[in-house]
């Protein structure tokens, strides 16, 4: 049972990081010039978008017979799409993305929220619906839904590296993986590939530390994980260098082939570029995956 004063702090707690964490997300999508996102394409709907050549298996009644007649070819009506799309967001929220390599950047885990945070802010003011990957919380429109995402994502795990959620994963939705993706990798080839199966495509994100891109150690050094369970200690870092990138470089490739295989984007991050351009990408990456 837990003790009332100890539920309270933590409650308390939880609640402290909830507005600032809000409040940097709000002001970071302000900067990304909002349109309607995600309904810039053909679809059902009652708004004129484009006039496009008609193309073979179109309908008589789809010929739009007054553009046709300023020429030789025929050119069909399409109207804007008006269906709001759900967007499934999974962010990391394990040990390793708790990682800083110094003060004066933000650590993996920061930087990750405050994106999946900023971009669900964008989709729901675009009228799409966003929830978490799992059953936790579906898709919802709203801000009392942008509140519960921003709950949700103050959580840690206790784990080192949190496999990603794959549960429950609407068909033909979008989706929105945000981590270091330095853990299990089967656990990411199996999101990914149930999530393509089921129709749903998306983008990926890796977030890392400019450290952990460089491997600037040398002499004598302690490696320890974020979370304690892992640890190793070597009197020459440097001769870990080259073996380090190699395994990274590797890693890399195979998150890349995975996303090629299943029809996701990928994108890569780091905690000293400008979180702006990061969600500039993200919301680009989302716009060009619905279309």
């Amino acid at each position: 049972m837990i003790h009332p004063a100890s539920l309270r702090e933590r409650s308390e707690t939880e609640a402290s990081r909830l507005p600032p964490l809000l409040a940097r997300a709000e002001h970071l999508a302000g900067t990304v010039l909002l349109g309607e996102h995600g309904r810039r394409r053909a679809g059902l709907g009652d708004d004129f978008w484009q006039y496009r050549p008609a193309q073979l298996g179109d309908s008589k009644r789809m010929i739009d017979h007054r553009r046709s007649a300023r020429g030789d070819q025929q050119f069909v009506r399409e109207r804007e799409w008006q269906i709001a799309q759900s967007v499934m967001l999974w962010v990391d929220q394990g040990a390793s993305m708790r990682f800083q390599s110094n003060d004066d950047l933000p650590t993996k885990a920061d930087r990750a929220r405050v994106l999946g945070l900023a971009v669900a802010i964008l989709l729901v003011r675009g009228g799409e619906r966003v929830g978490l990957t799992g059953t936790s919380l579906p898709p919802r429109r709203g801000n009392a839904q942008i509140m519960r995402l921003a709950e949700a994502l103050t959580r840690d795990a206790p784990q080192d590296y949190a496999p990603p959620e794959h549960r429950a994963m609407i068909p033909h939705a979008r989706a929105v993986f945000i981590s270091d993706f330095l853990g299990d990798m089967d656990e990411v080839e199996l999101a990914l590939t149930k999530a393509a199966d089921r129709g749903v495509r998306g983008v990926v994100l890796q977030v890392l530390d400019p450290s952990e891109e460089s491997f600037p150690f040398r002499g004598r050094t302690i490696f320890e994980s974020v979370g304690g369970t892992l640890r190793h200690e070597t009197l020459k870092a440097g001769d870990l260098r080259s073996r380090y990138l190699d395994r990274l470089a590797e890693r890399k490739e195979r998150l890349a082939h995975l996303c090629r295989t299943t029809g996701w984007m990928l994108g890569l991050h780091h905690t000293g570029d400008s979180a702006q351009s990061a969600l500039l990408w993200l919301y680009r990456a989302l716009d060009r995956g619905t279309t």
